[in-house]
């Protein structure tokens, strides 16, 4: 019985007929996880090349957005909308919208970084990890610069937006001429006017009769994009309890309601000055001069400068309102502000009045050319040179825009 026993153990043992089956049994679950593995990660990989996909059409539209002159909040709030519906999953992901970029080579302020984060779920590869699987992505969208403006007519629809007339004599030395208007008339050039530029850029169209001399250009650039307003995120002063005092020779900052007439030897102190309703009049013969000041213009409040008035005044070099020299209330739409000036009279700073219609009728500019004119729309029909070769003034950058590409 005992050798019958042993012969049977002996024959099962050696038998291996069932070898495949077991070792397939205990292999098993190892092999659906490998195979699990593979089609996971395939899917990881089909994910990551989906959302780098988002992230490239969001960091260029982003792109397009800065270089339109949109908010940071409002290009951040567009790109969560922009990524979603191409692709991107916000549930259990994230965006971070960077501008300028913090990593890379493009860390300017013409550039947007997008990052774009997703976590996926495990299914088969759950057998060896329950952690799930974050994938990031990252595109950075630039727009490069066609050069610097002195002069920016922001309406987006009016007729000559920026227009020189009768017997305007402009030179631009180092600095461009733009206009976003999309009207067919945009930029203007007509009369005995007499412009040397080197370049205008025309978000529409231009009418040009003669007079207009291009330095670096062969035409108007037009049908161009729009340039941003570079002070469109700087607020508006507050407006205080009205000066009631006597108007001496040394003038100091503060809200001046109803309107402030200057005659005779004024010494402004640096400071911003309110006007608040009423005319601001500098009379004939008069001499005004400051530094560090800044003018602005609520409640209706107008520009009443004579041209035979001597004025020496300029803005800010660094703060709030660095650069600034006139600001027009934005509420103050269409309303119409004039300057005149004699060839001795010097405004360094930037006249900003983004919702007015700006007429310079003067032979004057900043001190060294040092003038920005940004308004709603503008008339020239003086005499003047304009550079942007004024590192120490305080204005902001007109920044002439080009193409946007993905740079990163």
């Amino acid at each position: 019985m005992f050798a019958l026993f042993a012969n049977t153990a002996r024959s099962f043992l050696a038998s291996r007929r069932a070898n495949v089956a077991v070792i397939t049994g205990l292999l098993a679950p190892a092999l659906v996880g490998f195979a699990g593995l593979g089609t996971e990660t395939a899917y990881w990989y089909y994910r990551e090349r989906d959302l780098q996909g988002a992230a490239d059409v969001t960091a260029f539209d982003a792109a397009m957005a800065l270089r339109s002159g949109q908010t940071n909040s409002a290009i951040t709030k567009a790109a969560s909308t922009d990524a979603a519906k191409n692709g991107w999953r916000p549930t259990g992901g994230a965006i971070v919208v960077n501008t300028p970029p913090t990593s890379g080579t493009h860390q300017n302020t013409n550039s947007v970084e997008i990052i774009l984060t997703e976590v996926e779920q495990r299914y088969f590869t759950a057998l060896f990890s329950r952690q799930p699987v974050p994938v990031s992505v990252r595109a950075v969208g630039t727009f490069v610069s066609s050069g610097t403006a002195c002069m920016l007519g922001l309406d987006k629809a009016r007729n000559n937006t920026v227009q020189f007339w009768g017997n305007a004599s402009a030179k631009f030395q180092n600095c461009n001429i733009v206009s976003n208007s999309n009207a067919s008339d945009s930029f203007s050039v007509g009369g005995s006017a007499n412009v040397t530029v080197p370049c205008v850029s025309s978000a529409g169209g231009d009418s040009v009769s003669s007079g207009l001399h291009l330095t670096s250009c062969t035409s108007v650039t037009t049908h161009a994009p729009t340039a941003a307003d570079p002070y469109a995120s700087v607020p508006a002063p507050p407006i205080g309890s009205c000066y009631s005092g006597a108007i001496g020779s040394t003038l100091s900052p503060g809200t001046y309601c109803g309107g402030l007439s200057l005659s005779g030897n004024i010494t402004m102190n640096p400071g911003v000055y309110v006007i608040s309703g009423g005319t601001l009049k500098i009379n004939a013969s008069a001499n005004v001069s400051g530094a560090g000041v800044m003018f602005y213009l609520t409640n209706g409040a107008q520009l009443s400068l004579n041209g035979n008035a001597t004025m020496n005044i300029s803005a800010a070099t660094t703060g709030t309102y660095s650069g600034l020299l006139f600001y027009g209330d934005r509420t103050m739409a269409y309303a119409s502000q004039t300057i005149n000036g004699n060839a001795s009279s010097l405004f360094t700073g930037a006249v900003y009045f983004p919702s007015q219609d700006i007429r310079l009728l003067g032979n004057f500019s900043g001190a060294g050319g040092c003038m920005q004119v940004i308004g709603d729309t503008i008339y020239y029909t003086g005499s003047s040179t304009f550079t942007t070769n004024c590192t120490t003034s305080g204005m902001a950058t007109i920044t002439v825009p080009g193409a946007v590409s993905l740079a990163e």
